[in-house]
């Protein structure tokens, strides 16, 4: 067995992610059921498998670089004291023999070092020994295919249906469930990518709800600014207000301030059986352009009642 980090091809210090990377991208390569024609696919695959069971493993990776086992995966043993005997096994494996006791020959009373073997590893030998088992890992390629999709505030709040295009080309219909928020997964089950000889992965889709180009989300609860008249402030008026539930009216009272904030209850975002609110704040918004009537009238207020809002400020 050649050494994993030969047979992956990476450097000594490769991080897991490279990897992890090297292993799924000669897998798809090597894989038997991608090479029928080619009688030592098999054997490379297998190869691949075990490699990437011992560095695919911290714990393994780490027995490995210190010599705790082989490129098999094995313990290195380094014999015990106190007249054990080891020698060359069929198919380039060791077989040892410890035995106390007993008659001719060690028979009898004495138990083989074998047997302790097969009490630690479920009866299982050294690979390649007659009639032992034989172990074979196949770590399984990651499948699965995770994509980004924005959705609007009303999708996220109502849900309902959308498109998605996998990097594969494929296309998927979505159900957006109701509530959703920025940074949550929906998974596909069965959708991802597919090798022969595997299960299918899943499609992981990450959702990022969009900016409102009204709404500012602010936890639970909704912030709106609302344009007003000039007079609606100063007489005041009946508004109507924009929700994600349809537009509602909204009193404004007489001599509201600019910036002055009103809350509509239950009328942010959903929160399980309750919502958020929904904070108004008014904006006094002039008419477009020169407006002689309404300058004149500004200096006759002007010079009859004047004011200074600033008072205090500088």
């Amino acid at each position: 067995m050649r050494d994993p980090y030969e047979v992956l091809g990476v450097q000594r210090t490769a991080s897991a992610a490279e990897i992890k990377s090297a292993f799924r991208k000669l897998a798809k390569k090597h894989h038997p059921d991608a090479n029928k024609n080619d009688p030592k696919a098999a054997a490379r695959f297998a190869e691949l498998n075990t490699a990437n069971e011992i560095l695919g493993d911290e714990d393994k990776r780490k027995q490995f670089d210190s010599g705790e086992i082989d490129a098999e995966g094995k313990p290195r043993f380094q014999g015990f004291p106190g007249g054990g005997r080891a020698g060359a096994a069929p198919g380039g494996g060791f077989e040892y023999s410890f035995r106390t006791g007993g008659g001719p020959g060690g028979a009898g009373g004495g138990a083989a070092f074998e047997d302790i073997l097969n009490s630690m590893f479920g009866g299982a030998g050294p690979r390649g020994r007659a009639g032992a088992r034989t172990f074979e890992y196949e770590a399984a390629p990651d499948l699965d295919l995770n994509v980004t999709m924005t959705i609007s505030l009303e999708e996220s709040v109502h849900g309902g249906g959308k498109r998605v295009r996998l990097p594969t080309g494929k296309e998927l219909d979505v159900r957006i469930p109701k509530g959703v928020t920025s940074g949550q997964q929906i998974r596909l089950k069965g959708q991802g990518e597919s090798v022969p000889g595997h299960p299918p992965g899943d499609v992981l889709i990450t959702l990022t709800v969009a900016p409102h180009h009204l709404f500012k989300v602010d936890g639970s609860d909704l912030r709106v600014d609302l344009p007003i008249t000039l007079y609606e402030a100063v007489l005041g008026a009946k508004v109507r207000v924009p929700t994600l539930d349809g537009a509602v009216e909204l009193s404004i009272p007489k001599n509201t301030t600019s910036g002055r904030s009103f809350r509509l209850k239950g009328k942010g975002m959903p929160k399980g059986k309750a919502a958020g609110d929904l904070f108004v704040t008014v904006r006094i918004a002039l008419p477009d352009g020169a407006d002689a009537d309404l300058e004149a009238l500004m200096e006759k207020w002007r010079s009859h009642h004047p004011y200074n809002p600033r008072s205090g400020v500088d």
